[in-house]
């Protein structure tokens, strides 16, 4: 496995006292799962799910307060040093908004050359080398180097992002909703382009996104997150085709379709996501799902397999399978 994290937790302190704080927000509490070597993992889940905390603590953005991040095997906690230097370069990172990631004051040549030169030391001419590798990837001109972000449509400046990611010839990059701020037309050549990119180099993605088409269409697994948990995950046409989550039935049933003949059925779920300064008790979902029964208030459920490598956190999973063994 090139990326694991497990067991992940952040909660952050809120408000203040003589004791202390009074509250923990636990934005991540207990979160696992691995991105192969050349594969899309996608992370998925309403806004505030702890999505993006847990980007941030793969890339070393936040420190966590329980689990680990593992890159190659090896804990990136303790990493520093030459060691730190190059799982920073390894693993690399493309932002949600183009418009506000690039430093409008340098030219598109300075912002590649950045962290290149944070890291490595090379000559001019490698240097120089670099750049243009890196914008011809992303099919941007050589004469594209001397101009400003400014000078760049949306599309453009995504790419110009990439590129930055790319001249560190990373193993693996965290994309933040990389086509969220752009035309739908856009997002389909910037998607293109990491799948193109990917398909070359074997690079390794974990894409966090809302778009579900899209997920679909681009990972090979994804997680279902609620309120900081991971309550699904598998194989990307597993959870898709055959969601075993009452969560991700309703998510994937939110979704819009091109089809005119397609009536979804979802069951109705209730009320509004919880608050994770204090999440509710046994499954985090119950107190919106149409399914909850008598052990969901009280007892947190265990993974239960769904098919290969797959898994679901639900008691009615344990209560079918107990049923069926009766």
């Amino acid at each position: 496995m090139l990326l694991e994290v497990r067991g992940l937790k952040k909660h952050f302190p809120v408000g203040s006292g003589l004791l202390g704080p009074s509250g923990l927000v636990k934005a991540v509490d207990g979160v696992s799962f691995g991105v192969e070597e050349g594969k899309t993992y996608a992370l998925v889940g309403e806004s505030g799910c702890g999505k993006t905390t847990v980007a941030k603590l793969i890339l070393l953005l936040e420190r966590p307060t329980a689990g680990e991040v593992l890159y190659r095997g090896t804990s990136v906690a303790g990493l520093s040093g030459s060691a730190l230097g190059f799982f920073r370069r390894e693993v690399q990172a493309v932002f949600q908004d183009p418009f506000s990631s690039l430093n409008p004051r340098l030219r598109v040549r300075s912002i590649i050359a950045e962290p290149i030169r944070a890291n490595e030391n090379i000559g001019r001419a490698e240097l120089d080398r670099r750049i243009e590798e890196a914008l011809d990837i992303v099919g941007l001109p050589k004469g594209a180097g001397a101009l400003f972000p400014h000078e760049f449509s949306g599309g453009q400046r995504q790419r110009i992002a990439i590129a930055r990611a790319l001249a560190m010839r990373p193993k693996a990059m965290v994309l933040d909703e990389p086509t969220s701020a752009l035309d739908v037309s856009i997002r389909a050549q910037i998607l293109n382009l990491l799948s193109d990119i990917q398909d070359e180099f074997g690079v390794a993605y974990l894409i966090i996104a809302h778009d579900l088409a899209l997920v679909e269409h681009f990972s090979h697994d994804t997680g279902v997150m609620y309120l900081g948990a991971m309550v699904e995950q598998g194989p990307t046409e597993t959870v898709f085709g055959n969601p075993q989550h009452p969560y991700t039935e309703a998510l994937l049933a939110s979704a819009p379709r091109p089809d005119p003949d397609h009536r979804p059925t979802p069951d109705v779920i209730l009320g509004e996501i919880g608050s994770a300064l204090n999440p509710p008790s046994g499954c985090r979902f119950h107190p919106r799902c149409p399914h909850a029964f008598g052990p969901c208030a009280g007892t947190d459920p265990a993974p239960v397999d769904t098919g290969p490598g797959a898994w679901a956190r639900c008691h009615l999973l344990t209560e079918n399978a107990m049923e069926k063994a009766e």
